[in-house]
């Protein structure tokens, strides 16, 4: 990691995590179809306002945990720039997925 904080992600929720109750935004960072690691993950609000940010796992995972509504999930990387839209109604898991070209 380049000391940003944003924390390494992984696939298996955190125990105690209660999708009935909880929004959580997850996916994965695809180039051409392949999982991408080490990306930086942002998420944007409706009003394209900065509200976190994470690093994708070797795997290409990422999970925020979110408010319901609708985002804008941006990915960075080496291999390219990506990003995609995610509506959330209310809790549960939704995912997401974002081509980095």
């Amino acid at each position: 990691m380049d000391g940003c904080g944003a924390p390494e992600q992984g696939v298996p929720l955190p125990a105690g995590v209660n999708l009935d109750e909880q929004t959580v935004l997850a996916g994965k960072v695809l180039a051409g179809g392949t999982p991408v690691g080490g990306a930086f993950v942002r998420l944007l609000d409706s009003s394209g306002e900065f509200t976190a940010e994470v690093v994708s796992s070797a795997e290409g995972d990422f999970r925020f945990f979110a408010a319901p509504g609708g985002w804008t999930v941006r990915a960075l990387h080496r291999q390219g720039n990506g990003q995609a839209e995610v509506t959330a109604a209310g809790p549960g898991l939704h995912t997401v997925e974002v081509a980095v070209a």
